[in-house]
Formats: C-alpha cells, sequence, structure tokens
C-alpha cells in the first residue's frame, strides 16, 4: 500500500513539475493580455539596416512599406554622376543599389488592379553595371522577384 502511494504521489508530483514548466513558458509569450514574440523569433530586418538580397529586401518592403536607405533612383543616381553605361555607381555613391523607379508592367505578367502602381529595384548588387536580378513591388503589397530581368516572377508577399 504504502508503495503504491509513494508511485502515485512521484507520478502527481513528475505531472505537477511538467504542467508548470509548460505554463512558465506561456507567461513569456502572454503578458497582461498582450503577446510578446520571444527574441528568438523577433524580426531581424531593421528600419535601419541596409539590405540587398531578394529575401531581406522584400521583407523590408512588406514590414516598412519602403526601400532601405541605401537604394536610390535612377534620377538621383544620375545627379551624381552616375553613368549606365559606364557601371560606375558605386564610384559616384557609397554603395548603393537603383530602386524606387517605376516598372510599366507593359508586358502584362503581373496581376493588374485599378489604382496599382509598380515599383522596381535591384537586388543582389555588388557594382559595376546592373545585374538581371529585381524585387517589383506594388502600392498595394505585392512584391515580386524576378532573376532573368522581368521574362518570369516568384511572388514573394
Amino acid at each position: 500500500m504504502k508503495r503504491r502511494l509513494l508511485s502515485i504521489s512521484l507520478i502527481i508530483l513528475l505531472l505537477s513539475v511538467i504542467f508548470t514548466s509548460c505554463a512558465s513558458g506561456h507567461k513569456e509569450l502572454i503578458n497582461n493580455g498582450e503577446v510578446t514574440i520571444p527574441e528568438e523569433l523577433e524580426n531581424k530586418i531593421d528600419e535601419d539596416g541596409i539590405y540587398s538580397s531578394p529575401e531581406e529586401v522584400a521583407e523590408y518592403i512588406h514590414l516598412y512599406g519602403k526601400l532601405p536607405q541605401n537604394f536610390i533612383t535612377k534620377k538621383e543616381a544620375m545627379d551624381l554622376g552616375w553613368d549606365n553605361e559606364k557601371g560606375n555607381l558605386w564610384d559616384v555613391t557609397d554603395r548603393t543599389s537603383i530602386g524606387g523607379d517605376s516598372f510599366g508592367n507593359r508586358e502584362g505578367l503581373l496581376p493588374k488592379s485599378d489604382g496599382r502602381k509598380y515599383y522596381e529595384c535591384d537586388v543582389n548588387y555588388e557594382g559595376g553595371y546592373r545585374g538581371a536580378e529585381r524585387i517589383v513591388y506594388s502600392n498595394d503589397g505585392l512584391i515580386f522577384y524576378t532573376n532573368d530581368h522581368y521574362k518570369s516572377f516568384e511572388k514573394l508577399y
């Protein structure tokens, strides 16, 4: 009888430890009715950051509704002395990329909607001549990636 009572007590103790541990984990997530995201899951895209990869730039646009600070329009670049035929963007800027100009969607490969406007930006740019990789994003939250200079698109958001 004592053995059985001891076994039941140990099981109850073990279960209470398990449930208490699980509950304390949830206290970190829910605080006064507000959900708090654990640090390891927090977004690593900083509004003041500099980004070039398609994934990072797309997430930045998705989060902040604008391009990162390391992008300038073609006109801004030309005003600084950029000549596309020379591939000298990094010679006349502080390692910026081209972005923010209108994209016409003339081929009609992207979804159309009243009032929708598309913009483009270079991604994975490493100086010199511009490559084929672009992010094309809309004023209403759509974000696409092309690695073949607008021949095909992958929807990211």
